[in-house]
């Protein structure tokens, strides 16, 4: 599938009664940090539990591309590694498609190699901005050939030994986090990142487990500081993947706006850095019970019941936007069937997600007859419990995933129809999602 193929629309009729006990694929982050840290490792890594999405895929292909080999056996993924230090100049350019994570992280992983890396992608990718990433990079001495705005496509050329650099983040964001990190990998000495606002800490806790010297502190202020001691070595893992918390979010919001609805959705990741989306719903009045929390391969784990419940409208603290950035359209679609008003702030990350998200959503709600406010970084909405009025519009979903799945589950509940103009691009991080919604129940029928 490619994003120059041909459209496939879908539309969601209003369902009842959603029911049924399902697993979630793997969780996206951890799927595209298996594949490289386990490609960079030496000696084996075992993978069960990947994401088998598009996005990450690629990134496995990058992997490969530099040295890395990797196979499939049954369930089982097993790749080995090149060695820290020991990846390959690719013989062509690196296309991660849509993956905007698999890319920026692959920038800090090779940046500092003395090598140059050319990095392409589909018409999203190669409209969302690199230079958050790609200015540390330039502090540690990388070489950088970008289209206009730090964009793609660009070549990387590392120098011969990399500087580290101690790198406050000036946004919260894990893939800059990140980055800079892997950077540090190849990079002589001890790289630091100063992150004021904790994000997603599935790096820290991966490097870590694949041996790496890496140590967090956090002062009174709530200011960690990362430190990793490059050029050490990676040792080959076992790694099961947990649920992704970010496709739960689609069939667990489904039950909880879809009448009469009850679901359990298993092995879900609960990792603190990514449940802003549940603890939100749950100030909504959510009925979601956490069911067998327990520890998996040092990452909180839990199953989820799910049951239709009546939502009230809350102001979202902006300070929990790290943890639940990427479930913020969906949130807004609940928001909408609740009573009063749902006021979400410090939103401009969504600015540069695989759309700007933040005006897609907006648009999206405004075309099914909601009544919301968008702000430089904020939305608010006013709901209408019951979905009485609402759907009925086409939704532009601008190539992105999170757009085109957030507007099927609203058709779900409101009182009309809700057409989104392309669900192909469903498949990069969730390519199970129509045949799963269809086995609890929900009318969706693509064109």
């Amino acid at each position: 599938m490619s994003h120059s193929a041909s459209p496939r629309p879908a539309t969601a009729h209003r369902s009842r009664d959603l029911t049924g006990d399902i697993r979630i694929p793997g969780d996206k982050s951890i799927s595209h940090r298996s594949f490289m840290f386990g490609g960079l490792a030496s000696g084996e890594t075992r993978i069960t539990g990947l994401l088998e999405g598009e996005d990450v895929i690629n990134t496995g292909r990058a992997m490969q591309a530099m040295g890395a080999r990797i196979k499939k056996d049954g369930d089982t993924w097993i790749i080995q590694g090149t060695g820290n230090g020991c990846l390959l100049k690719p013989e062509a350019p690196l296309d991660f498609g849509n993956a905007g994570t698999g890319a920026r992280l692959t920038m800090g992983l090779v940046g500092t190699y003395d090598m140059e890396t050319t990095f392409i992608g589909d018409a999203s990718l190669s409209k969302r901005p690199m230079g958050r990433v790609l200015n540390p990079l330039r502090e540690m001495g990388v070489q950088v050939k970008a289209a206009e705005g730090d964009r793609m496509p660009l070549t990387l050329h590392g120098p011969k030994v990399a500087a580290p650099i101690t790198y406050r983040v000036p946004m919260a964001s894990a893939q800059v986090k990140s980055a800079v990190l892997l950077a540090g990998l190849n990079t002589p000495g001890i790289t630091t990142v100063i992150e004021p606002v904790m994000t997603r800490d599935h790096t820290e806790k991966m490097l870590a487990g694949f041996g790496a010297d890496l140590t967090v502190e956090t002062n009174r202020e709530g200011v960690r500081h990362i430190r990793i001691v490059g050029q050490g070595e990676l040792k080959g893992q076992t790694i099961d993947v947990p649920g992704d918390p970010s496709s739960t979010a689609f069939p667990l919001m489904a039950a909880l706006l879809v009448p009469g609805s009850d679901v359990t959705i298993r092995n879900v990741l609960m990792n603190p850095t990514r449940t802003g989306l549940i603890l939100t719903l749950q100030e909504m009045g959510a009925n979601i019970d956490i069911l067998n929390a327990r520890l998996a391969g040092g990452e909180d784990v839990a199953d989820l019941r799910v049951r239709a419940s009546e939502l009230k409208g809350v102001s979202v603290p902006p300070e929990r936007a790290p943890s639940m950035i990427d479930e913020y359209p969906v949130l807004a679609v609940a928001a909408a069937f609740a009573e009063g008003e749902t006021i979400m702030d410090g939103l401009e990350e969504l600015r540069v997600k695989e759309s700007d998200r933040l005006s897609a959503v907006a648009d999206g709600l405004k075309a099914n007859g909601v009544d919301c406010t968008e702000g430089e970084a904020s939305l608010t909405v006013r709901g209408i419990p019951g979905g009485k009025g609402l759907g009925g519009g086409t939704v532009a979903t601008h190539l992105d995933h999170r757009i085109a799945m957030s507007f099927l589950v609203m058709g779900l509940a409101a009182e009309k129809p809700v057409t989104i103009d392309d669900s192909a691009m469903i498949a990069t991080s969730f390519p199970e999602f129509m045949d799963l919604m269809a086995g609890l129940g929900a009318k969706i029928e693509r064109s």
